[in-house]
């Protein structure tokens, strides 16, 4: 890989951080230093934590780093719930984003997976 923006998994998550972006978009405002915030702050961790890892000097620390993504991606589907559960996602729009977000899941945990066998 020549550079990180070939990696299938970071484009995924860019993908979903822009989904979030958009659906997010709808709202209420009184939301927008809360879960707005939050969403849109740990689905930009993802995509950002996979470029900065890749840049590193070693696995273990791209390891690092792409744990804190798998973590950032967990506190999304938490959040992705609490939203649906309080009427700001409706139900399709949910299943949509968690369905996304358990897709880059398995990609992240094989990729993960895949990083760890070079060591």
């Amino acid at each position: 890989m020549s550079n990180f923006r070939n990696l299938l998994v970071w484009q995924k998550a860019m993908t979903l951080t822009t989904s979030v972006y958009n659906a997010t978009n709808a709202f209420p405002k009184n939301e927008i230093f809360a879960l707005t915030s939050q969403l849109r702050r740990c689905s930009v961790s993802i995509p950002s934590n996979i470029a900065e890892g890749y840049g590193r000097d070693s696995n273990k620390e791209y390891l690092r780093f792409l744990n804190i993504s798998v973590s950032s991606l967990f506190e999304l589907q938490t959040q992705l719930e609490i939203a649906k559960n309080i009427s700001y996602l409706a139900e399709d729009e949910y299943i949509n984003l968690n369905d996304d977000s358990r897709e880059l899941e398995r990609m992240l945990i094989s990729f993960t997976n895949k990083i760890k066998q070079r060591n």
